[in-house]
């Protein structure tokens, strides 16, 4: 795991710890959820389950109750151990950690008399690995609202510590395939210059392709042209704003915008400062 200071663990803890994130197939990836290692210990025994949403209280998780599961939970006055394994965005072994909670409700999931979802409370503060991974994905959704239209002009240093592997990119127009440059870069929408006409181009459906290094991920993000900016000395480019549909970024590249403006807020910081 990348170094995190327990001052950033409390604040992720304090400000989400009561905001719950289902775990649909866009967050497996991101949190790198190893889906078949996660179980539940009930006294002696495992049975396999699936994470359905985890906030820093408790766990939703769905589980077959044929092997005698909500038996074996009265015996143990449903106390239970989730374990859940991630992978380790170093490399290595997984982070793998378990949570002591106790079942507080059983509903039917779906229509199966078989599959039920269990909700788990924790019984205490859970470990730091999962307070981490859970609190920067729900940091980075936050501030792609509250940060959405802060702008990240890309400089050989932005670019650097964004691991963004060039500015040269495509913008894909009715589906055809244009080169580009991104000049800035922000959660809600990019500027880049292409050769064209701007009046031919604004308002039109667009979708840019980001490509970003350690490790290398590619996001298509689309969107709309919005706005268009002469380029100075020549007529045969032009400056173009593409607003982002918010539904559609995704969670990934909002992670990478958040941890670099949060960088660069360490980097300003001076030595000296101390919190209000």
């Amino acid at each position: 795991m990348s170094m995190i200071t327990s001052q950033k663990i409390t604040s992720y803890y304090d400000r989400f710890k009561d905001v719950e994130i289902t775990f649909i197939k866009e967050i497996v990836k991101v949190t790198g959820l190893i889906s078949n290692e996660v179980c539940l210990k009930c006294g002696s025994d495992f049975w396999p389950c699936i994470i359905y949403s985890v906030s820093f209280q408790y766990a939703k998780i769905v589980a077959s109750i044929k092997t005698g599961l909500l038996k074996r939970l009265e015996e143990m006055n449903n106390t239970v151990n989730l374990r859940f394994c991630f992978k380790n965005p170093d490399g290595g072994n997984p982070i793998t950690f378990s949570v002591i909670a106790r079942s507080i409700g059983v509903s039917p999931y779906g229509k199966s008399e078989d599959i039920m979802l269990f909700t788990l409370q924790f019984t205490q503060r859970p470990p730091d690995n999962l307070i981490e991974i859970i609190g920067r994905v729900l940091e980075a959704d936050f501030n792609a609202t509250k940060r959405r239209d802060e702008r990240i002009l890309l400089t050989a240093d932005s670019q650097r510590k964004l691991n963004l592997l060039a500015k040269e990119s495509a913008v894909f127009i009715e589906s055809v395939p244009r080169h580009c440059i991104i000049r800035d870069i922000s959660f809600s929408g990019v500027k880049l210059i292409m050769m064209g006409v701007a009046k031919f181009l604004l308002n039109k459906n667009a979708a840019l392709r980001v490509d970003f290094d350690e490790p290398r991920e590619s996001f298509l993000i689309k969107g709309t042209f919005i706005r268009s900016e002469m380029v100075e000395g020549r007529k045969d480019l032009v400056a173009l704003v593409i607003q982002f549909d918010e539904k559609l970024v995704p969670m990934g590249y909002k992670i990478r915008i958040n941890e670099y403006l949060n960088q660069v807020r360490l980097d300003i910081v001076p030595d000296n400062a101390t919190n209000a």
